[in-house]
């Protein structure tokens, strides 16, 4: 059988129920089995850090993982490196949140904590995704590295922000947005280069809006019965939903075992 490269999205593609409640159908697991069992390569492609993401990949029985939004790699289960964020650009951003008196935060490293000046973001989002912690003084020009900046505030807010249009970003809660890579192709690239597989052999799979740069006509692009529209209409192959055996169903069909 022709070798493929499969990258699954983490949240409503291959974990149902939620973040804090998520888990993988056993069907999706069974789907995991038999794919290993014909020798694909498979693989995580998440927007999640490293550190929030690696539990889910080894749940899986997976070992490799485009992370990061595309800018971090693991492959056999060893951590590459992950590419942050341009310290200038998110330097100019958090000054025009303070002169706007926006609270926020940073991530200046790969973990589940994130870093902020004072307590003013917990206390407007009482957000639980990451762990606070709090450093007094805290400026991004003086730190060494940014992976991700998160800031405080109800859409559409962030529309009328001037120094994030150069920046990548996302909203997944009504508190707070994301500024963070959404470059999950860029990720499926590199691996592809690494092993020097054609584009043509890799398989995405995706639901959400931050999986939409990964739905090129590089390669095959499946979306979830659950998908967002536009990924749907972007789709080689609409499955069933993530609890509706999607995963395995996606598979059989397109004759992956």
């Amino acid at each position: 059988m022709r070798k493929r490269y499969l990258f699954f999205d983490i949240d409503g593609t291959l974990l149902a129920g939620g973040y804090e409640t998520g888990y993988i159908p056993d069907s999706a697991k069974e789907a995991i089995r038999r794919l290993k069992a014909q020798g694909h390569f498979l693989a995580i492609a998440t927007g999640r850090s490293n550190a929030m993401a690696r539990d889910i990949m080894h749940r899986a029985g997976l070992d490799n993982m485009v992370s990061d939004g595309g800018y971090g790699l693991t492959i056999a289960d060893r951590q590459l490196g992950i590419k942050p964020l341009p310290k200038d650009l998110v330097t100019a951003l958090i000054r025009e949140c303070d002169e706007r008196g926006l609270p926020w935060g940073l991530q200046t490293d790969d973990s589940d904590t994130r870093t902020a000046p004072d307590e003013r973001f917990y206390e407007v989002t009482r957000d639980t995704y990451l762990k606070t912690r709090v450093i007094p003084g805290l400026r991004p020009e003086n730190t060494e590295r940014i992976f991700k900046a998160y800031i405080a505030c109800e859409p559409p807010i962030e529309n009328t922000l001037k120094e994030l249009k150069p920046l990548p970003w996302a909203r997944y809660h009504r508190e707070y947005f994301f500024v963070e890579p959404t470059y999950k192709d860029e990720g499926i690239r590199a691996v592809m280069d690494r092993f020097q597989a054609p584009y043509s052999d890799a398989v995405v799979f995706g639901d959400s809006y931050n999986d939409l740069s990964m739905f090129t006509d590089d390669w095959t692009k499946v979306a979830m019965g659950n998908a967002v529209q536009p990924l749907k209409d972007r789709a080689d192959y609409i499955t069933t939903a993530v609890d509706d055996d999607g995963i395995y169903n996606a598979c059989e069909a397109l004759g992956l075992f």
